[in-house]
Order: C-alpha cells, then structure tokens, then sequence
C-alpha cells in the first residue's frame, strides 16, 4: 500500500521525535503511532548500559499510549533511525525488529506498518502480513 497525508505525518513525528532526543549511542530510534481514535503519540528508544534493560521506540509508544489515552487500538506504527555520527544517510524509516512485531500484534493485530521498501521509499503492510503464523497461548 502506499502512503497518505496521515501516514507521512507519523513520519514526519517520529523523525521530530528522535532529531530533538538523538544522544549517540543512546537514543538513535524514534517511533510514531497512531491510535484508531486518531491520537498520536510518539517515543524513542531508551538505550542501557546492560543491553537487556533497552527498550526499542515503539514499545514506548506503545507504552505511552496505553498510559496516557487508555488501550484504543493501533492504527498505524512507524520507526525510524537517526544515522550515528559519520554515517551516510540521514533519518530513514526502518522495519520493526522482531519483539516489536510481537509487542504489536498483542495490542492491535489489524495494525497498519510503515516500512522501508527499497528505493521506492516507505510503504504500508500490516502487522499480520510482516508476522504470519504469530504465537498466540492456549488453542486459538
């Protein structure tokens, strides 16, 4: 799918996210989610001295939301990276790591996601789509 006016304003918030939060080897990941009542809420990585301790952007999004406005659903999610000091590049949109997609099917499995997609630029799947199959307990 492609993107419209909304999916490029997550965009254009997780990009002012992490470009006004970026602490090299700290903060290098900024996310934007939209809620499906139209809130958008945004956060970056917190980075630890013992790796397990890190928490990646969308998770807290995700965590602000739910604290801030109540669980209303997911719309859309977006990531993205602020390169490191001499880095080529500049802020991209990257793909949600693994516990990420997990972390976003538990709260909205319909999700929408930005994700890269070469060198046409962003575009939109769903979470089901980048996790099919996904773990679920018990029998269903």
């Amino acid at each position: 799918m492609s993107l419209n006016a909304k999916d490029q304003e997550l965009i254009d918030a997780a990009t002012q996210a992490i470009a006004s939060r970026y602490r090299n080897d700290w903060q290098e990941v900024g996310a934007a989610l939209r809620t499906r009542d139209g809130r958008l809420v945004t956060g970056v990585n917190l980075d630890a001295y013992v790796g397990r301790g890190a928490i990646c952007a969308e998770a807290v999004a995700i965590g602000r939301a739910l604290t801030e406005n109540g669980d209303r659903g997911i719309e859309t999610i977006v990531a993205v990276r602020h390169p490191k000091p001499g880095e080529p590049g500049e802020i991209a949109v990257v793909s949600p790591c693994g516990a990420c997609r997990e972390l976003i099917h538990d709260y909205d499995a319909n999700a929408r996601v930005i994700v890269p997609n070469g060198t046409n630029g962003p575009a939109v799947t769903t979470i089901g789509e980048l996790l099919p199959n996904k773990y679920r307990r018990g029998l269903t």
